[in-house]
């Protein structure tokens, strides 16, 4: 039943287009960081809606930097865009800090989700943290075991991370980190995450949905760390995540992927550069019981000019 879900969801983001032409007037906001709209932060037009609410509500964003971290925990909305090199929502928020004095996630990302139908398009979200020049640190980590953390550039820095939500899509869209899980959409009991057009990048595991994933025409940027792509799909066997025509770019030797839970790879005609390490997407040795054995598969994949051996 999940997978039929998942395939219904996919058929109705075709229809993306017609379905911003036929937004009620009513149900939209322009933000601007000028005054000129209705709102000068994206914040402040999320809380102007009510929480239930069975239409959608399209936000329209103006070209600008916005400097906000943004909390979304209501459904049916749609934030979009001016231009999405000009429209940018950025944060410098390193996960491993805010972990030492937060019990949980919510916070952690540029754009923090705990909400189902929502959109994102023509949008860059920035976690700057790993970019800046940060020296590497220890710091008091109350929270954690040992009482202390560190904390450096290759740390997790997470653009976007999804709580409880489903059914999200991101068109034309660029999240841009340095460090580990740049877009986490996290819900492995019912997730159902969709990326068209995008642009990622970031350092290990920076695109990590957990259930169902599906990215077309995305391009993945990697920064550092020890595999670009994961996968949690251990609740349901029928999980996974799927790359169609995806390209890829990194550092000389960067690993495809990985898994530390059960998951699910399929990589449909998909591009390689040749200085990706000839690897295939490989599990990770933990304790995790692994029920349905490697699954990982590939058609119609090149490594510059080479079909990629896996």
């Amino acid at each position: 039943m999940k997978g039929s879900h998942f395939i219904l969801f996919l058929l109705l983001t075709g229809l993306s287009k017609n379905i911003l032409a036929e937004v009620p007037a009513e149900y939209q906001v322009i933000v601007s960081l000028d005054g000129s709209g209705d709102f000068k932060s994206i914040q402040a037009a999320i809380n102007s809606f009510p929480f239930s609410a069975v239409h959608l509500r399209k936000i329209f964003i103006k070209k600008g930097i916005y400097r906000e971290k943004i909390y979304l925990e209501k459904n049916n909305i749609w934030l979009i865009g001016e231009d999405r090199g000009k429209t940018i929502i950025t944060q410098s928020i390193a996960r491993d800090e805010w972990r030492c004095t937060h019990n949980e996630d919510w916070g952690v990302a540029t754009l923090n989700i705990s909400a189902d139908d929502i959109t994102l398009q023509n949008i860059t979200i920035v976690n700057n943290f790993g970019f800046e020049d940060h020296p590497q640190k220890t710091i008091a980590c109350p929270n954690d075991s040992t009482g202390e953390k560190k904390i450096t550039a290759q740390s997790h820095h997470m653009a976007l991370r999804t709580m409880y939500g489903t059914r999200l899509k991101a068109l034309n869209c660029h999240f841009k980190a340095f460090g580990g899980d740049t877009v986490s959409p996290w819900n492995v009991e019912n997730g159902m995450f969709y990326f068209k057009d995008c642009i990622m990048e970031g350092g290990v595991d920076f695109y990590c949905p957990r259930g169902w994933a599906w990215a077309e025409n995305c391009e993945f940027i990697v920064h550092s760390g020890s595999a670009a792509i994961w996968h949690d799909g251990s609740r349901y066997e029928d999980s996974k995540t799927i790359l169609k025509n995806c390209k890829f770019s990194g550092f000389d030797g960067f690993s495809l992927g990985r898994y530390h839970r059960d998951a699910q790879f399929y990589l449909i005609g998909c591009r390689f550069p040749s200085n990706m390490a000839d690897r295939n997407i490989y599990r990770v040795s933990t304790s995790n019981q692994i029920k349905w054995g490697h699954r990982v598969y590939f058609s119609g994949t090149k490594k510059e000019r080479e079909k990629f051996k896996g």
